[in-house]
């Protein structure tokens, strides 16, 4: 289970408003946001909020219109102050604020340095929604939106009675009414723009919450929900966040954020004799091989360090959604063909979480390592993570972005070895002691090709 500040690992500290959407735990989430600030905040409603939720803050202003803003000429009062609509008529639920009344809070907000959590979708407390024309009532000022999904709803029929607005998740998802809700179907409406996407201004952070993760099924879901949503999300929380109150418990599963994958292939085979590179390995060239296995694994960017016979080599990547990064300086050891790729990478996707690192002349390292290693790494966010056979340590190694300084500072033939002394080394166990041969030689080769 990860210790961590839930407000951090967001990436949620620097940011002066956000908002929460989607359904499965919101009104916890923001509460327990609220709580890892550590200071004063300042929370509010774009959407209806249940009348009893009122509770949970120290003090509940109602804003019928901006001039209804206290002026705080004393300060801010210390804990989370909400600030909603008049309660509606006949109904358990307060109205939302309009877009004058949350942009004054705003200002008011960003004058005392308090920040502005904002509740700004309605779910009927159900574990999955999808929004209608008119939702979500995202304010445009929104330096980040949270979109929650409860994964409880998952293997239940699609039916109002698990999803809000059960029909438009239908048509968002491709499913029939009836049919059990998948990790697939449900990854499909949180990436759709009618989905979980919808209204989120533009330039915002886009977080992924996948609450309700009970199971280690629920669990396994998430690990296949996540790489699909880094594709749009700048990170996908899995958790189980159990209410909002302060004794109630409070478990983060894993972390996920976009791994990049880097291959190693700019040496120039000199044992060899000619590229091993291009070598044929089972119908396709050893570094095409890499490339897919980091591909499939769910590796985002991929650049692939291209130096001796780049020429030569760089045609047996075509049709694959890589970089080739170009290392004219190869020959002074494997730290510039490191430092090229990473850099490349972080050119690519500046918010990396980490990087993973593999080499081109290991056939047996398939996508199923390079998913685990992600996986390892987001459940206990080591500062590294690599597959062991016994107590060998085997390549790919994957990198947290902590240390991205020290690799981009190590020199000649030093790799990332040099710097894994001293740090965190989460260990995956590996039974197939294929995954330490690597071919530098004929014989290598083909000895590979027997085993």
């Amino acid at each position: 289970m990860l210790q961590i500040n839930l407000t951090d690992a967001l990436g949620l500290r620097q940011l002066a408003s956000v908002a929460l959407v989607g359904a499965g735990g919101k009104t916890s989430a923001m509460f327990r946001l609220a709580r890892a600030w550590d200071q004063a905040v300042f929370l509010a409603a774009s959407a209806h909020l249940a009348h009893d939720q009122l509770d949970l803050a120290e003090r509940v202003f109602t804003l019928r219109q901006p001039a209804d803003l206290p002026a705080f000429e004393g300060g801010i009062p210390p804990g989370y102050t909400l600030f909603c609509g008049p309660v509606l008529a006949g109904k358990m639920r307060v109205s939302g604020l309009d877009e004058s009344c949350l942009t004054h809070l705003r200002q008011l907000a960003g004058y005392h340095a308090v920040p502005l959590l904002i509740e700004a979708d309605g779910s009927r407390r159900l574990p999955l929604k999808a929004p209608a024309e008119h939702e979500p009532p995202i304010p445009p000022f929104a330096d980040a939106v949270l979109v929650c999904a409860g994964l409880s709803a998952l293997g239940q029929p699609l039916a109002e009675a698990t999803v809000f607005r059960a029909e438009r998740f239908a048509a968002l998802s491709g499913l029939a009414m009836g049919d059990p809700i998948t990790p697939a179907a449900l990854a499909a409406v949180l990436l759709h723009p009618e989905g979980g996407l919808k209204n989120i201004p533009a330039g915002a952070r886009r977080v992924a919450l996948l609450n309700q993760a009970a199971t280690p099924a629920l669990h396994a879901a998430a690990a296949e929900i996540a790489p699909q949503l880094l594709r749009q999300y700048a990170c996908v929380l899995t958790a189980e966040l159990n209410g909002p109150g302060p004794d109630l418990p409070l478990a983060l599963h894993s972390l996920h954020r976009p791994a990049a994958g880097i291959v190693l292939a700019a040496g120039g085979s000199s044992r060899l004799g000619r590229p091993k590179q291009l070598l044929d390995w089972q119908g396709e060239p050893l570094v095409r091989r890499a490339a897919r296995a980091a591909l499939d694994g769910g590796l985002e960017p991929l650049v692939v360090v291209l130096g001796a016979h780049a020429e030569q080599i760089a045609p047996a990547l075509d049709g694959l959604p890589v970089t080739i990064a170009h290392c004219p300086d190869w020959q002074a050891g494997q730290s510039a063909s490191l430092k090229t790729g990473l850099r490349a990478a972080m050119l690519e996707k500046p918010d990396l979480g980490s990087a993973m690192f593999l080499l081109c002349d290991q056939p047996f390292v398939g996508p199923d390592m390079v998913r685990a290693l992600a996986d390892l790494h987001a459940q206990t966010l080591a500062t590294a993570a690599a597959p062991f056979v016994g107590t060998r340590r085997a390549n790919p190694v994957l990198f947290d972005r902590a240390l991205f300084p020290a690799l981009l500072a190590l020199q000649g033939d030093a790799g990332g070895r040099q710097i894994l002394a001293g740090h965190e080394i989460a260990a995956l166990p590996w039974s197939d002691a294929r995954i330490l041969l690597d071919i530098d030689t004929q014989e290598d080769y083909i000895h590979s090709i027997a085993i």
